[in-house]
């Protein structure tokens, strides 16, 4: 009997894990893959209908990194501040934010309102990420929790294929508002939880590389962030720019459907990267991740053809959440404080950096921006492998 007993609460704890780790994904799904990356698939049609140029989403879509920045670095500091109520409150921003496009195209105020929802974003990402790892022993899946972002930029892609010949720009993102509140409904049950670590309780920053990596793997750690940093820079640019590259060759359909590719890659992605680092090493596995995303870039710098197009999306969504996921286990076994918080704004730092880097040439030539990611996401992959030698995790 007693046996019994303990088989039922171990069955209702491992339900209880793998619901939080659902719910998660619900939210990673409202706040990244639609509140934040809609604006991708959005973007061609704002270009043909309201008169955005690329530059100009180059511009507004930098604001929204910048939000996603400050967003991580005020969590970074202010942990405490990741609560339920807070969490609530960042999904209201989020929502308001993307209902407040469809008002003005406007690159100034376009861009002030994505700055809002990137730093709303950051907020419902960090909360998510360190609800699962608090709930970790019960079941809950870091895995399953990102495998929602690649479900929601599906989402916002297969919403695009099909409302865009149906809506004005305004309206799709009136409608896109709806669907990140809906899909964002499972995650308001959660028992929001901040990151914690030892640097909590002496009020230090994580951010402050040469003290959080003390005694632990300092070298590693810094390795670690830098390739963050690099991945920040490349991915970015490929996760703003291909739709806009498919939408130049004349088919806005192929780009919503070759943004969905990217979204049904990286929903499976996060599960198999688990799957290859249990058999190969976190290390070994998130520098495979990086040479695989540098390659799929390198294909759609190589050709501006759809077929290209297509490839470079399978390989970008199978990775990108991937080396998310691997970067923090491998940081997590690093036992580095509050380390979703800080590698999250490092990575924000670059996002910004992107876009950034390659204005000057995106109203001309696409692959030359695509060009830059291969190496930039080359050189990550080059860090990780030199951190993975540092000091190698432990499976």
């Amino acid at each position: 009997m007693t046996d019994l007993r303990a088989a039922e609460r171990s069955g209702g704890t491992a339900l209880r894990g793998r619901a939080v780790g659902i719910a998660a994904a619900a939210g990673l799904a409202a706040a990244m893959g639609v509140g934040r990356f809609v604006f991708t698939p959005l973007l061609p049609i704002m270009t043909a209908s309201a008169g955005i140029s690329a530059g100009d989403g180059a511009v507004i879509a930098t604001g929204n990194y910048a939000g996603y920045l400050f967003g991580a670095v005020l969590l970074t500091r202010r942990p405490r501040l990741s609560m339920r109520s807070t969490f609530l409150a960042w999904s209201v921003v989020l929502v308001a934010s993307e209902a407040g496009m469809a008002a003005t195209a406007q690159v100034a105020v376009a861009t002030g309102l994505r700055f809002v929802a990137g730093a709303a974003s950051a907020a419902i990402f960090i909360a998510c990420a360190a609800t699962v790892a608090h709930h970790r022993q019960e079941g809950a899946s870091p895995a399953v929790a990102f495998a929602g972002v690649g479900l929601g930029i599906a989402i916002s892609g297969v919403y695009t294929l099909l409302a865009a010949p149906l809506l004005s720009w305004q309206g799709l993102w009136l409608d896109s508002a709806v669907l990140t509140a809906l899909l964002l409904a499972p995650a308001w049950l959660l028992d929001i939880r901040s990151e914690s670590g030892p640097a909590d309780s002496a009020g230090d920053t994580a951010i402050d590389t040469g003290r959080t990596g003390a005694g632990q793997a300092p070298r590693a750690w810094r390795l670690l962030l830098g390739s963050y940093f690099a991945e920040g820079v490349g991915y970015i640019i490929i996760g703003t720019f291909l739709v806009a590259a498919v939408a130049g060759t004349g088919s806005s359909s192929a780009g919503a459907l070759v943004w969905t590719l990217v979204g049904l890659a990286a929903a499976p992605a996060t599960l198999a990267w688990h799957r290859i680092a249990g058999r190969i090493g976190t290390g070994p596995a998130l520098v495979t991740a990086l040479a695989v995303q540098a390659a799929g870039a390198a294909v759609a710098a190589a050709s501006g053809s759809v077929a290209a197009a297509a490839v470079a999306a399978v390989a970008f969504g199978a990775t990108f959440m991937g080396v998310v996921v691997l970067t923090l286990d491998y940081a997590r076994r690093l036992h580095v404080p509050r380390a979703a918080a800080t590698l999250t704004a490092v990575y924000a730092i670059g996002q910004v950096l992107g876009p950034l880097l390659v204005i000057p040439v995106v109203g001309h030539s696409f692959a030359t921006a695509f060009t830059v990611a291969a190496v930039v996401i080359a050189m990550s992959a080059i860090l990780a492998f030199a951190a993975a030698r540092a000091r190698p995790a432990p499976r």
